[in-house]
């Protein structure tokens, strides 16, 4: 069964999609530094990222210095919401590079 999931490659890309495992975000020869699930607020204008994977584990964000995301979220904040609730600004804390 799909659910909208995300990665973190190890080369900085956020990678969303309806996937069945976090792995088939992948591409090849890509490591995988953590993933979770992804919704997206449209009222706050927000892409919020939550949870963990369940392969490879919750995001290592200090395993990155930018964050590679895709121009189509270009203008949204990025959160990510941790296990107890907590929400991390993406945006604020990272350089952002889009592609």
């Amino acid at each position: 069964m799909e659910h909208p999931k995300f990665i973190i490659s190890d080369r900085g890309h956020l990678r969303l999609g309806m996937v069945t495992l976090h792995r088939d975000l992948l591409l090849a020869h890509e490591q995988c530094l953590g993933g979770g699930f992804y919704e997206f607020d449209y009222v706050g204008n927000r892409l919020i990222l939550s949870g963990k994977s369940f392969d490879y584990g919750p995001p290592r964000w200090g395993k990155i210095e930018v964050l590679k995301v895709p121009e189509a979220y270009r203008g949204m904040s990025i959160v990510y919401r941790d296990s107890w609730g907590d929400e991390i600004n993406l945006t604020d804390h990272f350089a952002i590079k889009y592609y």
